[in-house]
This record gives C-alpha cells, structure tokens and sequence, in this order.
C-alpha cells in the first residue's frame, strides 16, 4: 500500500509541472499580461512600469521567470498580491476552512440523498419514486447552478425571508454558530442539488447492477432478511463504483462552489478566485491553480486507497 502511495505521488509530479507550465503561459497570455493591473491604470506611467517590471523579474527570458516562480512555489513562496503586498499562500489559506465547510457540506448531504435515493429507486425499480427521481435528477442536471442559486434567493431570502440572501455572518453577529448555519443553508442546498442528482443516478445503476448477482440471489435462497441481503451483501460492492466517483466528482464540486460562493458572496476560494480575475491578480490566480490541482490529485489518491480498505479483494499494486 505505502509502495502503491508513493509511486503515485512520483505520478503526480509530471502532472503538476504540466499545469503550472500552462497556466504560467496563459497567465503571460492574457491581454497585458501579469502586468496588466499596472498598464490599464492610466495614473501609471510607462517609466513606472519598466521599474516595476525588473522589480518583478519580468525583464528577465521567460523560462528564467518560470523557473523562479516554481522555485518558490517548492519552498512556500508564492509571491505577494498587487494590491496590498500580502503574502499570496496567507491570502488563499485564509479563505481555504469557508471553502471547505461549504464543499464539505453539500458533499456529505448529496451523498447521504443520493445514496438513499438510489438505493430506493433500485430497490422500487420502474415505481412510481422510481420516475420521480429520474426526472428530478435531469431536471437538477439540465439547468446550470447559478438559476437555481437566484431561484433560491428570490424565494427564500426575498419571498419568505426565512433565510439572509448571503454573506456568512450578519453585521457583528461573527462567531455565532447559529448565524453560520442560516448562512450556510442555502449554498448548500444549491451546491448539493447537480451532485445528489449524479449520485442518485450512479447509485441506482450501481445496485441494480449488484442486485442481479449470483451471491445475492444465493443470500436470498438462504432466507436472509431483505435490510441485511441489501446492506451486507449488496451495500459494500455497490459503493466501490460510487467512492471512485468522488475522487472524479472533486473538480466540479470545485466548480460549483465558485459559482456558489459567487451567488452567495460566501468568503470561500471560488469567491476569491473571481474577485482576482476581475482585478488581474496574477499571482492568486497561479496560486489558486496549483492548490486546486495539488488537492484533486490528493482527492483522487484517497479514493483509491479507500476502496482497496473496503474491498479485500482489490489489491493495490
């Protein structure tokens, strides 16, 4: 297992060089390039900005730039933020535990939903609930996130005013527990709306699948009674497809939660990540890049390991 890890992790490295080698290029790509926040402001003159450039080491050839940049990516260095000169690494880790009390959230609430969801479906197949979760979950999958997160500030916080439109705590109302959990209702609802709806569907398909096996038509034969046919036999072989769809599933709980954070304004890293597109800070951006890469890389190992612990029978090599 621990051999299986590390060779992994050596896997990984190609990876990453390949998306920092990227999105360095895109980033020189974009129309002024890194020093785009100084040459649109038009207080700053082309003198200014040949100072600042050899201060940033944008005079220098580009692979000498990239080099630098990663070098300092290894040894927690990330470069400081235009505006402000914060330390880039304190700027993301700041907004890293709202992001993941968010993602962490919606993703233990889709799970538990689309999971009993599928389950049932499989078990009532072509019933009534059966049909009634298949067209709410193309329903949920047809429309893009951000209409349901406006359908949901129009009728919760608008209409019924049973929960705020945003934010993650009102006006000195910080640290309370129960202002949090009002805040956080409504991203999590949205968030967990795409992704119950694909486990629902890789749920159903996946007992179903299990269902018509031979040891379950044994453990049936054996008088077993149905709650322990479906959750000793069929739950742990049925869950290996699912637990590897959470390692795939990671990008685009990412994505969503930048378009939630955005709706909401919840102070998250997808919330950060578009308020430094709006402003050109470069440097978040990259940093946001490689962090997001490092833990869907991370994310994807875990679920690996986690299967293999739950079958005996997978053996990691």
């Amino acid at each position: 297992m621990l051999s299986y890890i590390a060779r992994r992790l050596l896997h990984a490295i190609p990876l990453l060089v390949g998306v920092s080698v990227i999105g360095f290029g895109l980033m020189h790509l974009a129309p002024g390039g890194p020093l785009a926040v100084y040459t649109l402001n038009p207080t700053i003159t082309s003198q200014d900005i040949d100072r600042i450039r050899v201060a940033l080491g944008l005079d220098q050839p580009l692979h000498l730039q990239y080099l630098g940049w990663a070098g300092g990516m290894l040894t927690g260095s990330w470069g400081h933020t235009f505006f402000g000169g914060r330390p880039v690494l304190t700027v993301i880790l700041e907004r890293v535990p709202a992001t993941l009390l968010l993602m962490g959230s919606a993703l233990s609430l889709a799970i538990v939903l689309g999971l009993a969801i599928g389950i049932l479906g499989a078990v009532r197949r072509y019933s009534l609930f059966d049909y009634l979760a298949t067209t709410g979950a193309l329903v949920a999958l047809s429309f893009p996130t951000f209409w349901f997160g406006l359908m949901a500030i129009f009728l919760f916080a608008v209409e019924l005013r049973w929960l705020p439109t945003g934010g993650m705590f009102e006006l000195g109302e910080e640290g309370n527990p129960l202002d949090l959990l009002r805040h956080l209702v409504l991203p999590t609802l949205v968030l967990a709306l795409v992704i119950t709806a694909t486990w629902s569907r890789y749920a159903r398909s996946s007992f179903l699948e299990v269902m018509h096996q031979d040891y379950m038509r044994t453990a049936r034969a054996k008088g077993l009674r149905r709650h322990e046919i479906l959750f000793r036999h069929a739950f742990p072989n049925a869950v290996k497809p699912l637990i590897a769809l959470l390692g795939v599933e990671l990008p685009f709980l990412f994505s969503g939660a930048l378009v939630t954070e955005t709706i909401f304004g919840w102070p998250g890293m997808g919330r950060l990540f578009v308020d430094a597109l709006a402003m050109k800070e470069y440097p978040i951006l990259m940093g946001m890049v490689m962090f997001t890469a490092v833990f869907v890389i991370v994310g994807n190992l875990l679920a690996d390991v986690a299967i293999a612990l739950i079958d005996p029978r997978v053996r990691l090599q």
